[in-house]
């Protein structure tokens, strides 16, 4: 009997959030940066990548295949919140897959294909403890994922001969065809002799004589299943390579899915027929396969399936792993016209006598957790996971779980490739910190660009998104209080009813009667004014106030980055400096709403070696202002993100275009110590959200940039009585 649908959600709302038992949850505990395993004379620029991952039997080493670098990496975790560089080693070609058999023995699949015509690889041995290879078996075509059978007897590897994805727009068949290499191993040693090959064509109902294997995984009565992911085909073989059972992943029908790249989030759309592709397979006992649908050229149904042997489907997600991604923020908008937040890799493990399963979504960064109850995935939570989860693995007898993230942004100046640990604890989720779980209709949310506080209700909170969603700007309203953070409402903002174009919000100010003043920073190339707009309860823009031509004529595309008033004066924070500005400092705008004038005085920034220095929101509580600061790094690069109060007394407009007073800043906090607890992952570049409530109590929000190029986490920073910093 097929289990029931998940992908209705009534309830996966709440569950985005907390996990089903709130005293058990996974929290990340560390992260280790791959390019730490880069040997000591290297350029600290080269790009790495830790793509699959697997662990020694004790569970103290890990080792993981780094593609660009032609290698694999070693990380120690005898101390799991403590993660040691072990280096690395060349491997003579790309590593494509990685498994481990006890504790000293890797098995490495690795492509040295010169063409996709001419496929050619090998299986390397590598003695961990010692570094060094120890024996190679030549495997006759390009392989992809490896897997050891549980009691150690054999290996299996895909030999996937992959497509060229640019000739015939990657359509099949595209000769060879690929096939599954079996190993026996004696001692623990690869038997070369002993390879055999298992053939796949005639089975798949598409290209049937072009299979191209993409994962594998054996059970413990040492049957092996794969996906032949572009053939949309499952294969259960014996350890002979004797088919056992082979079926269609089939197709499935989406329901309230976002299905255009158009900068809003609209999950009203629908896909039918969309074939599955799945990617990662792992057994579930004997009986069962759970399979993750990437998809490819064809399909990506963006969820995961489970199947009995037979090729009967036992469950489907349907969209509920997508919801949790969109209520935590992550929602991979620029792949709505493919395959959403793409579910690519997947781990299994039993902690505590309960059975979970982990889907790594490519796209979103993001882990699902599920429970399996009664033989059905129960969704728990969403772990964030640097940028672009490739592999997992589990290690239950220590509580551990790791994943493996592909992508490194050194090139633009971005985060790094990580390995993330993550431990089952008796404790909340400690993620997301921020969701809009329980509100309906579903409503995604993200790249959240400022914050300001209710005047008169403690706890209440609204923050702006910025143009990344430039065809839905929007104001959300935050209940602060509730753990995590809630977003109530979405006010979207119009004009003449439809939505505003060309805004860029980065900053939002309560005009105290129920609507709000919103700064927004220009980009003359882009047809976005430098301005500030007044908008009603609905959202609706009553008033727009362009820069005047005096500030125009030195305008650069770094313009407002928050908004504040004192009574009749809205104070605007340009981000850097403009052409009539003296190099580390910037100017702090007034505009008075009384007579229409403008005026100025100029902050000081704090200065850095490495790329810029900036503000980000501008607030005013009491007697003064408070300023964000920060530089533009992530990770171990990052160094300034601060926040400054100026006395407002200082703070005496000059007339534009002549002198500006130059305010003094007194350092309030140092964000960095906060934003290294929240994440235990890297530093995040963008800390853009900063307000005091009503009762004096100091928020802070960080700028996902709307997981593009970004991990998609999103930090919602409770920072306690303004009055004790």
């Amino acid at each position: 009997m097929q289990m029931k649908l998940a992908g209705a959600v009534s309830l996966a709302a709440l569950a985005a959030a907390l996990p089903v038992r709130a005293e058990t949850a996974f929290n990340r505990i560390a992260t280790f940066a791959v390019p730490e395993n880069l040997a000591a004379d290297a350029d600290p620029m080269t790009e790495t990548s830790a793509e699959i991952i697997a662990a020694t039997e004790d569970g103290m080493t890990l080792v993981y295949s780094d593609s660009p670098q032609g290698a694999i990496g070693f990380v120690g975790i005898s101390d799991p919140k403590k993660p040691v560089a072990g280096g690395s080693l060349a491997m003579g070609g790309e590593p494509t897959s990685v498994a481990v058999l006890g504790n000293d023995t890797a098995f490495v699949a690795v492509n040295t294909s010169e063409s996709y015509t001419a496929p050619s690889g090998h299986l390397a041995s590598v003695a961990i403890g010692q570094k060094t290879i120890t024996a190679t078996c030549d495997l006759g075509g390009q392989p992809d994922s490896i897997a050891i059978a549980p009691d150690g007897s054999f290996l299996a590897v895909a030999i996937e001969n992959e497509r060229d994805e640019e000739l015939d727009d990657g359509a099949l068949p595209q000769l060879p065809g690929g096939y599954v290499a079996i190993v026996p191993l004696k001692d623990g040693a690869a038997d070369c002799g002993g390879l055999l090959k298992a053939e796949l064509t005639g089975l798949a109902d598409i290209a049937a004589e072009d299979p191209e294997p993409e994962f594998v995984d054996i059970n413990a009565s040492g049957e092996i299943a794969l996906t032949l992911q572009e053939n949309n085909h499952i294969v259960i073989l014996a350890r002979d390579g004797t088919v056992l059972s082979h079926f269609s992943a089939g197709a499935v029908d989406l329901d309230g899915i976002d299905v255009i790249e158009d900068g809003t989030l609209d999950f009203t759309g629908s896909l039918q027929g969309v074939k599955r592709e799945p990617d990662a397979v792992k057994w579930l006992g004997t009986g069962q396969l759970v399979v993750a649908n990437e998809g490819d050229y064809q399909g990506g149904s963006r969820g995961f399936s489970i199947f009995n042997r037979d090729g009967s489907l036992a469950f489907e997600s349907g969209t509920e792993f997508e919801r949790a991604a969109v209520e935590t923020g992550h929602y991979p908008e620029t792949r709505s016209e493919n395959k959403g937040v793409e579910p690519e890799g997947l781990a299994t493990g039993n902690f505590g006598g309960e059975d979970y399963v982990f889907v790594l979504a490519e796209r979103a960064s993001i882990v699902g957790v599920y429970r399996l109850e009664d033989g059905a995935p129960v969704f728990q939570q969403i772990l964030p996971s640097g940028i672009s989860p490739e592999g997992a693995v589990t290690i239950p007898a220590r509580n551990l779980l790791v994943t493996a993230n592909e992508s490194d942004l050194v090139e633009d100046g971005g985060a790094r490739s990580h390995v993330m640990l993550y431990e089952l604890q008796d404790a909340a989720a400690e993620y997301p910190s921020i969701t809009s779980a329980g509100l309906a209709p579903l409503t995604g949310w993200g790249a959240l660009s400022g914050l300001a506080a209710d005047p008169a209700e403690p706890g209440k909170l609204y923050a702006v998104n910025d143009s990344f969603y430039g065809g839905q700007p929007t104001i959300f309203e935050i209940d602060a209080k509730a753990t995590p953070a809630r977003i109530l409402r979405a006010i979207r903002v119009t004009r003449d009813g439809v939505p505003a174009a060309h805004l860029d919000q980065e900053g939002l100010t309560p005009d105290g009667k129920g609507g709000f003043w919103i700064a927004n920073e220009g980009n003359a190339d882009k047809q976005v004014p430098h301005a500030i707009f007044h908008v009603d309860a609905t959202g609706a823009i009553t008033d727009e106030i362009d820069f005047p031509e005096e500030l125009l004529a030195n305008e650069t595309r770094f313009g407002s980055e928050g908004i504040a008033s004192a009574g009749p004066v809205l104070w605007i924070a340009i981000q850097r400096e403009w052409a009539d500005d003296p190099k580390g400092a910037v100017k702090l705008l007034s505009y008075n709403l009384e007579n229409g004038e403008w005026g100025a005085v100029r902050y000081p920034l704090d200065q850095t070696d490495n790329g810029w220095m900036g503000i980000s929101e501008i607030t005013i509580y009491g007697e003064d202002a408070y300023i964000v600061e920060r530089d533009n790094q992530t990770g171990a690069a990052a160094k300034i993100k601060k926040l400054y109060r100026v006395p407002l007394a200082e703070m005496r407009p000059a007339p534009l275009g002549g002198d500006l007073p130059l305010v003094t800043k007194t350092e309030v906090r140092d964000f960095l110590p906060d934003l290294k607890k929240a994440a235990k992952g890297y530093v995040v570049d963008k800390i853009e959200g900063f307000t005091v409530d009503a009762a004096g109590y100091a928020y802070a929000v960080t700028d996902n940039d709307g997981v593009d190029d970004s991990s998609g986490e999103t930090h919602f920073l409770k920072l306690g009585p303004i009055e004790g910093m």
